[in-house]
């Protein structure tokens, strides 16, 4: 059974934005709104000074909110960009879907597209200036890539560690299989992972040891960040959600890619996704381009600055020229 809607959430009414916590968010309009299937889901946007060229859609990963993307969305929004993002379901300030909210829940991967849906008619409502760029993060790079097969029109699309594939042995890939699989038959597939830390792996990991980021004033952030506001936090997925992401890995990779202009960033220290099926997937882009940062964690746009700098050149090139300045545009 999903949770009840938050407190106060009616759709096209404003949303909590958490300045507090991230100061870019002065900059946002945050509202909720209602996916087609019914849940509720929270929506921002910024703005750029003048016309703008393009806006980026902004697909967070799995466990994020808005507020930990505040910082790049203002960023962008001050190179010409509008930026339209949201908390996923289940996450975030979003309905959750699980009666345990601590658990990362969908009943199936495709309810993703639904957001997608909803995001996209909130930019257009908007009317945030075309052409629409995809900016994928892990999660949100494995929803962006099914958005595109799915018509999802897009000038150019960029991913930073896109989830095509989950970091594990072929022996865990079977074994998580089996699982979820006699899970899902047993009517068992809301549980949690086996396992997993029931926290939030944010609160609980070492900062110097972290799977994240190299840089420990980023990850203090994040663990600062939850702190402020528990109920952003998100635990273990259950084995629905694990199941949904393996079969959406397969079943993407047996699709060839779109033909749009595309590059991918990746750290070279990456222990979540799997590197092998995004060194394989981007072999196969017509034109794509995979950008590998030495010594990168997973979180790339969370990174040191050095590295962080490395992957936003290599995104503002692609956005940049797939959404060039027009005489009026205050970004140039």
């Amino acid at each position: 059974m999903p949770q009840s809607a938050p407190p106060g959430a009616v759709a096209g009414s404003p949303a909590p934005r958490l300045d507090d916590i991230a100061p870019a968010m002065a900059g946002a309009t945050t509202c909720w709104a209602r996916a087609a299937d019914g849940v509720l889901l929270r929506m921002a946007h910024w703005r750029p000074q003048g016309p703008g060229r393009g806006t980026v859609l902004l697909f967070t990963g799995r466990t994020e909110y808005i507020e930990k993307y505040a910082a790049l969305a203002s960023s962008l929004a001050e190179r010409g960009f509008a930026v339209a993002t949201l908390d996923w379901r289940g996450q975030g300030l979003s309905q959750r879907l699980h009666p345990d909210p601590s658990l990362g829940h969908v009943p199936s991967f495709a309810d993703y597209q639904h957001d997608v849906a909803a995001l996209t008619e909130h930019a257009q409502a908007q009317d945030l200036p075309r052409p629409y760029l995809l900016l994928g993060h892990s999660m949100g790079g494995c929803i962006g890539l099914r958005a595109l097969h799915q018509g999802l029109t897009v000038a150019a699309a960029a991913f930073s560690a896109p989830m095509w594939g989950i970091h594990m042995t072929g022996g865990m890939r079977i074994l998580a299989r089996a699982l979820s699989a006699s899970a899902r038959a047993a009517r068992q597939h809301h549980r949690p992972v086996p396992g997993l830390e029931a926290g939030s792996y944010v609160e609980t990991a070492p900062v110097q040891s972290n799977m994240l980021t190299t840089d420990p004033q980023a990850f203090a952030a994040m663990q600062g960040q939850l702190a402020a506001h528990p109920e952003l936090a998100l635990g273990s997925p259950t084995l629905a959600w694990l199941g949904g992401a393996l079969a959406e890995g397969r079943a993407l990779a047996r699709i060839p890619p779109p033909a749009l202009p595309c590059v991918t960033v990746l750290g070279g220290a990456e222990t979540i996704v799997d590197p092998a099926a995004i060194r394989r997937r981007m072999a196969r882009w017509p034109g794509g381009r995979l950008v590998e940062i030495p010594g990168a964690r997973h979180e790339v746009l969370m990174e040191a600055p050095a590295l962080r700098a490395q992957a936003m050149e290599a995104i503002l090139d692609l956005f940049e020229a797939a959404a060039p300045s027009g005489p009026g545009d205050a970004a140039r």
